[in-house]
């Protein structure tokens, strides 16, 4: 395998009271994928999904970061339009002290929850998409600069790499023009151009942290020993996000064995095939082959893997498996 291998983990509940749980699956995730050899392990921000509990990544970053000891942590990613860029740079400068050389700072411009819960996020105003490109300079001067007004206390343990991430041809060419690496979502936008990590790397400044350009393609994996149980396990996540998005699911989440039972129609049918070029699925040989054809495709320099499985041992294993098979040959 010509690429590292990374971690974007959701910390997934079952039903809305499940959260405790998630999050102590997510510190013992974090301790196998290092055990394992994965170079990152990144936490998602996301609101008001109820069978999600990594609503506060920062938060969550500290665990992970006491519950380890090498593998990089990061956020996957901060929404920066909610916030405050220097409450953003104070609490990743805080981070960076307790866990220095290991952290790495996602950002993005999506609101990860509905416009509602993102005007309650912004303090009751609209977030600034619109200024995302004027605070992304913002926050990197206050992690980067020499002196700062305010003074981010404390000051960065080092120059902490800031990460562009995205799905649209606006966040490729920023994430270029700012020299900053670039972590393309294919599974958050399946139909993402196959073409913008060219567009990034063609259109790179370099920078003093970043002078070379570096891009990390983001997609589902589902991995097994056997190719139905990890079909299986697919069409379970998918079903479960169909019924998210539709409301549908009133919070709960429907099991494997619920999920081959569950009645396809033309509109499932037609969800489901919009994401297969957004995953790999089937054994380890086959994914495998499948990491390599789109790594190659959108030429990416690392492949970070979300797993989203209902039960945690067919996640556990399915790192287990996506390890083997990366490192063999």
């Amino acid at each position: 395998m010509a690429f590292p291998l990374s971690v974007l983990d959701q910390s997934l509940a079952r039903s809305a009271d499940g959260a405790a749980a998630a999050l102590q699956e997510t510190l013992h995730m974090a301790r196998l994928c290092e055990s394992l050899g994965y170079r990152r392990f990144w936490v998602s921000e996301h609101h008001a999904f109820p069978a999600v509990a990594g609503s506060a990544p920062e938060v969550l970053l500290a665990a992970i970061g006491a519950a380890t000891q090498s593998i990089r942590i990061g956020s996957g990613g901060i929404m920066l339009p909610h916030y405050s860029p220097y409450k953003v740079a104070e609490t990743f400068a805080l981070l960076s002290n307790l866990y220095p050389g290991r952290l790495d700072l996602g950002i993005g411009r999506a609101p990860g929850a509905d416009m509602s819960t993102a005007v309650a996020l912004a303090g009751g105003r609209r977030p600034r998409f619109e200024d995302f490109p004027q605070l992304t300079a913002a926050l990197s001067d206050y992690l980067w600069a020499d002196s700062t007004d305010p003074v981010v206390s404390p000051r960065p343990a080092e120059k902490i790499p800031l990460w562009m991430l995205g799905s649209s041809p606006d966040s490729a060419v920023l994430a270029a023009q700012r020299g900053l690496p670039y972590n393309l979502g294919l599974f958050i936008n399946p139909q993402a151009d196959t073409r913008l990590i060219s567009l990034y790397k063609q259109n790179f400044q370099p920078s003093e942290l970043q002078p070379e350009p570096y891009a990390i393609l983001t997609l589902g994996v589902f991995c097994s020993d056997d190719e139905a149980r990890a079909k299986q396990l697919q069409l379970t996540y998918d079903l479960n996000l169909f019924r998210f998005f539709t409301g549908r699911s009133n919070g709960l989440s429907l099991t494997p064995d619920e999920a081959l039972d569950y009645p396809l129609g033309p509109q499932e049918e037609a969800f489901i095939a919009s994401r297969v070029s957004s995953r790999a699925t089937g054994t380890p040989q086959q994914v495998r082959a499948r990491l390599e054809y789109l790594a190659e495709l959108h030429g990416a320099d690392e492949i970070m893997a979300v797993t989203n499985m209902y039960d945690f041992a067919d996640r556990q294993r399915s790192f287990e498996l996506l390890s083997q098979a990366c490192s063999d040959g």
